[in-house]
């Protein structure tokens, strides 16, 4: 197994269960110990764990991979999602797109559509739309996070402020009836924030494992948005909640 593959799963596995054993994570991956404590030297240089004796913790609440670490363990759940939002464009429409996963997938389903505008901060799916001659881009300004390249922050807000969008598809770290949508970065959701507000129609796309979750930034409350898009195995209690919340929820 490569490096980068180990360390996807270290922060995979401190995401679910907030600490890590250097003798666990090597019988786990089948390497030396002395393998499993310099990737997580790598880990604590980037200041993505602490170290502890004999392993690590995470940091936060919902640790947030950064994208190139991100794993696509989801990726079946993610694409059922992102196949059925694009339905819900058609030609002419202008839509805005927030970063993720799960949103770059919308991207590449919906940009053979004809005359259609794409507002967007995210980097990501900027550089897998500039090359369609059918649609126009419009890219916002903003600093970008490194985690998530994403362009947020007052400039990337301000840039949002002047248009009107038929349609926003949102990614979202966590959804839950009482939380709202949230997110790990509280400038990340002012933006998001932002997006959602130029919108006659908003619609979350999250897989299963975003249901009933909560991560440090609240975007909005449920109210704010028309549909949730999300896998027929998320929790049904969660689910149950959001619709008794007076969400619309689609699964897949």
């Amino acid at each position: 197994m490569r490096q980068a593959e180990r360390l996807s799963f270290i922060l995979e596995r401190l995401a679910t269960s907030g600490a890590v054993g250097v003798v666990e994570l090597a019988a786990a991956l089948n390497v030396s110990t002395a393998s499993i404590r310099r990737d997580l030297q790598v880990l604590s240089d980037q200041r993505l764990l602490s170290r502890t004796h004999g392993g690590a913790i995470a940091h936060g609440v919902l640790y947030e991979l950064p994208l190139r670490y991100r794993s696509s363990k989801n990726e079946p759940e993610k694409s059922q999602v992102a196949a059925e939002a694009a339905d819900r464009v058609t030609e002419g429409m202008s839509v805005g797109l927030t970063g993720g996963t799960t949103t770059t997938k919308v991207a590449r389903a919906i940009a053979g559509n004809r005359q259609l505008t794409v507002v967007t901060n995210s980097l990501s799916i900027a550089s897998e739309l500039a090359v369609r001659q059918d649609l126009k881009l419009v890219v916002t300004g903003g600093v970008a996070r490194s985690s998530s390249y994403e362009l947020v922050g007052p400039i990337a807000d301000r840039s949002l402020a002047d248009i009107n969008l038929d349609l926003a598809i949102v990614g979202v770290d966590g959804i839950a009836a009482e939380a709202g949508l949230t997110t790990h970065h509280e400038i990340e959701a002012q933006t998001n924030r932002v997006l959602i507000d130029r919108a006659a129609h908003v619609i979350v796309v999250a897989d299963a494992s975003k249901i009933g979750k909560v991560a440090f930034a609240r975007i909005c409350e449920v109210g704010r948005v028309d549909e949730l898009i999300t896998n027929e195995s998320a929790d049904k209690t969660a689910v149950a909640a959001l619709a008794q919340a007076g969400l619309r929820v689609t699964m897949v």
